[in-house]
């Protein structure tokens, strides 16, 4: 229940919710609702005023651009973007990272945009955003601004979009020829949230060695990360088993590991080189197929 009172607002446009969203001592923007409203309802967030998104059409869109880049609105829900024929060919890892979030009901209603917004240390799609080298699209005030999405994640729930700005499509560059992406996840049992989620793109040369190598990891720290140690030791290599392991061990190097009653900060280190291992070796095996 929620026990305090707010004012409502759905505008049609974004330059409407962008100015909604300004017109308020204290505003937020709400898409989906998995991750606002039980906040609401704890008392944790006590927005004055809500402005929905879902009348904006536009923000629902999966579009290819000329340059091959595919951007995908900010309320295409996570459901949506698992099945998309495009994103599960192009971004595989995305996909993949889309499919594990939650269960049947947040897949069908949650957004991508207000999974990134919300910016949970836990959620699935930031790692695969990451390891693609997506820009966060957002828009204010003063307009449209990009921010790199290795650029965009702060901390736990905090990230470079600022409070009059409205996240509006995650663009995702086109991929190189002989590239490959996976995600793999180990899950919380109840909740579902990424304990530890690692997605890999890696591109693969014609004489089979490995030309770039790009790792997003979740669940593991305060933000989500670029494992650029376990990229850097997997360039080069012929991505063979031992090449691999190496590249994996080094998932964890520098961060500083959750730690609460789930996993300790040793055994989240241990699941990011564990399943950084898992998500490169089919991320090559899709790259050389």
């Amino acid at each position: 229940m929620i026990t305090h009172p707010f004012t409502y607002q759905a505008p049609t446009t974004i330059e409407e919710a962008v100015r909604a969203l300004g017109g308020a001592g204290e505003a937020k923007v709400i898409a989906g609702g998995h991750s606002l409203l039980p906040l609401m309802k704890l008392g944790l967030a006590q927005p004055e005023m809500l402005v929905d998104l879902r009348r904006i059409a536009s923000l629902g869109e999966i579009r290819t651009e000329a340059d091959g880049t595919i951007a995908i609105g900010a309320l295409a829900t996570h459901r949506v973007i698992t099945h998309d024929q495009t994103v599960r060919a192009k971004l595989t890892a995305l996909a993949e990272a889309a499919g594990e979030v939650g269960d049947l009901q947040v897949r069908a209603r949650g957004t991508i945009g207000g999974s990134l917004a919300h910016a949970d240390p836990a959620a699935d799609e930031p790692a695969p955003t990451i390891a693609f080298d997506a820009t966060i699209r957002a828009v204010g005030p003063k307009g449209q601004r990009d921010i790199r999405a290795r650029d965009y994640f702060k901390g736990t729930f905090e990230t470079a979009l600022a409070a009059n700005e409205i996240l509006v499509e995650i663009r995702f560059p086109a991929q190189p020829a002989r590239t490959g992406s996976a995600y793999a996840k180990f899950a919380h049992p109840a909740s579902r949230f990424a304990v530890t989620g690692v997605a890999a793109v890696v591109t693969i040369k014609s004489d089979g060695s490995v030309e770039r190598a790009a790792l997003g990891v979740t669940g593991a720290a305060a933000a989500a990360y670029r494992a650029t140690e376990a990229e850097r030791a997997l360039t080069g290599t012929k991505g063979d088993a031992k090449a691999i392991a190496a590249a994996a061990a080094k998932a964890a190097d520098g961060i500083t590991a959750l730690s609460d009653l789930v996993a300790s900060s040793e055994y989240r280190k241990h699941l990011v080189t564990v399943y950084a291992r898992r998500a490169i070796e089919r991320a090559i095996e899709r790259a050389r197929a």
